[in-house]
């Protein structure tokens, strides 16, 4: 998802061998009381491990004028145990008018926005599938995407131009789904319905349309895994082009671009950009992820979102976020950037659950930087990332808790803190060649695939060959950062500095230049004992620590 709006200022273990969750973010989150639908949508029940999906058939009719949806999803599914009874989910505001299965009608029952279903026996390895029939009115999003809902707007031509965006409310506010992130299909189709006047753009590719009684109907198929708030559709009176990517490999990949008529031209010039996108993500973390599936942007009424294969598109034909936030001196769409690094991080490699988001937003905002850094050069995206500083609140632990689909886990540090720390992270490992080989790593040895925050973590710490434990207890379950007392003494010819961690995390370990810039020298602070280094030909007047570098505090003892 993007950045909260900037413009308003807008598990487990963490690695093999600790077996406890992060202390700081479990006791942060102690005293709250989650509601019974916090947990219905949150928690992996045993009527939601008894099965996997493997497949839906999602079919769906939309009528923009009425702003109603009516269709079908057959749920294809793998019992995972012996089960009578499972869970989907649907907003209670959604009419789940029938569920079928074999020929027979199921019994169900509602609790908030989780449906159970009374299945007979389904003993444990059965394959089967389920159909689900559903209709009324979605919530609309009043400030979309930060507000998931549909949008319904006219465009400029007096068109229906319809979209959606649920991340983090969830894909059931308009569609009967298994609702949790750790549970992707591994295939899709999605058939939607419109006027015949208008185009609808789903995920992956189009099979081809229908038509019958006014009404045309767009067949897409997904090939790949795909989490279920990434599951779109785009109603417009749109016009389509294609073009081709060529990887290094030699390999091509289609761009499909959809937008509104009167804005082809201008959107023809402005997505020019997209392959240099593509080129630098390439080299950084292989290949774009869903190659089969190609590249899609479509589009939106609203800023933008990454939706798999179909990246929702929103930003005017603007550069920067809205055509600000970004050096004057550079010139690069921000939704085109941040989306396509959702790709790999959030539509690829998938967290599995809502607390562990800064495996999605941490890695795509600091893509923004790798971006820039392909292009512009190293200073360049030090000094953006530095800017990003302002953002930080350090009011919540970046980990929100587990278990549940809750809404008072806001904020924004899970992405600009979090970019911050990988780039903390980078000057610890202190190696480019390692931290970029790393980094692909992560990457290529796990994509389409969930990864916790253990196993991100365990990554980071195989490379580095450091127990890395303590440097993310402290940055992921705290919500301050750690701060680095110093005593400054003059002396002759030169300067003693003392310093020491001052952290929540007891053994909090981390490397950090301090001196004069330019001249750093680095110390490796401890929480425990106060340390001291001579830096010659320094005046205690030019002391300083590397923050460009390093996401810490400072202050004098």
């Amino acid at each position: 998802m993007i950045q909260l709006n900037r413009l308003l200022l807008c598990g487990s273990c963490l690695l093999t061998f600790f077996l406890t969750p992060l202390t700081g973010q479990n006791d942060f989150y102690a005293t709250e009381a989650f509601s019974r639908a916090d947990t219905l949508r949150g928690m992996l029940r045993p009527e939601r491990t008894c099965y996997d999906v493997h497949y839906y058939d999602l079919q769906v009719d939309v009528f923009p004028e009425k702003r109603t949806i009516k269709g079908q999803v057959e749920i294809h599914f793998q019992a995972v145990t012996a089960f009578d009874r499972l869970q989907i989910d649907l907003f209670d505001n959604m009419e789940l008018s029938a569920v079928t299965y074999q020929g027979g009608t199921l019994a169900f029952e509602r609790i908030d926005n989780a449906v159970f279903i009374q299945f007979p026996p389904q003993p444990k390895g059965k394959q089967a599938f389920f159909t689900a029939f559903f209709e009324g009115e979605p919530i609309a999003a009043q400030n979309p995407p930060w507000d998931g809902g549909f949008v319904w707007r006219k465009s400029e031509n007096n068109s229906p131009w319809v979209g959606v965006a649920c991340e983090g409310i969830g894909a059931s506010l308009w569609w009967p789904n298994k609702d949790h992130l750790s549970d992707e299909p591994d295939s899709m189709r999605i058939h939607v319905g419109v006027p015949e006047s208008l185009y609808a753009v789903a995920n992956g590719e189009l099979e081809g349309t229908t038509e019958s009684e006014g009404r045309k109907t767009f067949h897409w198929f997904v090939s790949y895994p795909i989490n279920n708030y990434n599951v779109s559709l785009n109603i417009a009176d749109y016009t389509h082009w294609q073009e081709t990517y060529q990887a290094k490999d030699g390999s091509t990949m289609p761009l499909d671009y959809y937008v509104l008529k009167e804005n082809e031209s201008k959107a023809r010039a402005h997505f020019q950009q997209v392959p240099e996108v593509l080129a630098c993500f390439e080299q950084y973390f292989g290949k774009y992820p869903f190659w089969d599936d190609g590249y899609a942007l479509v589009e939106t009424p609203y800023l933008g979102m990454e939706h798999q294969g179909a990246i929702a598109y929103g930003n005017r034909y603007m550069r920067g976020y809205l055509g600000s936030m970004i050096p004057r001196h550079m010139d690069w769409d921000y939704i085109i950037v941040h989306e396509t690094g959702h790709e790999y991080f959030g539509n690829s490699i998938s967290c599995n659950d809502h607390a562990e988001m800064w495996i999605h937003e941490s890695f795509t905002t600091y893509m923004e930087a790798l971006f820039i850094e392909c292009k512009y050069g190293y200073e360049d995206a030090v000094s953006y990332l530095q800017s990003q500083r302002a953002y930080v609140e350090n009011q919540q632990p970046i980990l929100g808790p587990m278990n549940v689909n809750w809404d008072r886990w806001k904020g924004s540090d899970h992405y600009y803190k979090g970019a911050l720390i990988l780039h903390t992270l980078r000057s610890v490992f202190n190696d480019d060649d390692l931290w970029f080989k790393t980094l692909k790593e992560l990457h290529t040895q796990n994509k389409i695939s969930h990864m916790t925050s253990a196993a991100v973590i365990n990554h980071f710490d195989r490379a580095i060959k450091q127990d890395l434990n303590p440097f993310f207890q402290q940055y992921l379950g705290y919500p301050k950062i750690p701060c680095l007392v110093y005593d400054i003494e003059e002396h002759r010819r030169g300067t003693i500095v003392s310093y020491k961690w001052e952290a929540d995390v007891p053994n909090f370990e981390m490397p950090v230049q301090i001196g004069r810039p330019g001249h750093y020298k680095r110390v490796y602070p401890k929480t425990d004992e106060w340390q001291e280094i001579k830096l010659p030909k320094m005046r205690p007047d030019q002391f300083k620590v590397a923050k460009e570098f390093f996401l810490v505090r400072s202050r004098p003892k």
